[in-house]
């Protein structure tokens, strides 16, 4: 009877910890992923329009993309680089539940726009690239956001509202859309994000 007394509460001890890990993870993946840099999207709007710049300067078109590429890649080292010193700062790790789930929701509208810019760039159709990456780009922020901060899927939406101004605009306009959204839209609203929801 003695030693059934000692097993009880090491077993009560043990169940108790295991709940508390339960209901912690439970609320870990229930939550929204609040560590999005708006510092981060402002130095992307701010690479954007050097990228423009200098994409405006290229004599082909070819040339014009490849700036835009080696932007986009460096966009996503800079972004992805805020992100984590932001979640480190509030103590918040990239492998947490909220993280995953909206990178899962991000990944499949980027994917796609990659896939479709090979494509087309295989078939030197330079000219749909900036409505299709405004509306990939859109369209991943808008799903993600889900897993968000409120402000993410609106910044969402008005990439797409760009992406379908310049699929319908003259191709003249491209060029400026590509500025307004990568480069205005992400200052504009990463400076929001900074604001509200600290760096």
């Amino acid at each position: 009877m003695p030693s059934a007394r000692r097993v009880v509460p090491i077993e009560l001890k043990d169940r108790a910890a295991a709940d508390l890990r339960f209901i912690r993870e439970t609320m870990n993946n229930a939550g929204s992923f609040t560590a999005l840099s708006g510092i981060g999207f402002v130095l992307v709007g701010v690479g954007a329009v050097f990228a423009g710049a200098i994409a405006a300067t290229m004599p082909s078109a070819a040339l014009h993309m490849d700036v835009w590429l080696v932007d986009a890649a460096l966009s996503v080292a800079i972004g992805f680089a805020a992100t984590a010193r932001k979640a480190r700062a509030a103590g918040q790790t990239l492998r947490t539940g909220p993280f995953q789930k909206f990178a899962r929701s991000f990944a499949p509208a980027v994917l796609a726009g990659v896939a479709m810019t090979a494509w087309l760039a295989h078939d030197h159709a330079y000219q749909y690239l900036p409505a299709l990456w405004l509306l990939c780009y859109g369209a991943a922020l808008a799903a993600g956001g889900s897993f968000s901060v409120a402000v993410v899927p609106g910044m969402g939406a008005s990439f797409m509202a760009f992406g379908v101004l310049c699929a319908v605009a003259p191709p003249a306009w491209a060029d400026a859309l590509l500025l307004a959204g990568f480069g205005g839209l992400h200052i504009v609203f990463g400076a929001v994000i900074a604001r509200r929801f600290g760096g």
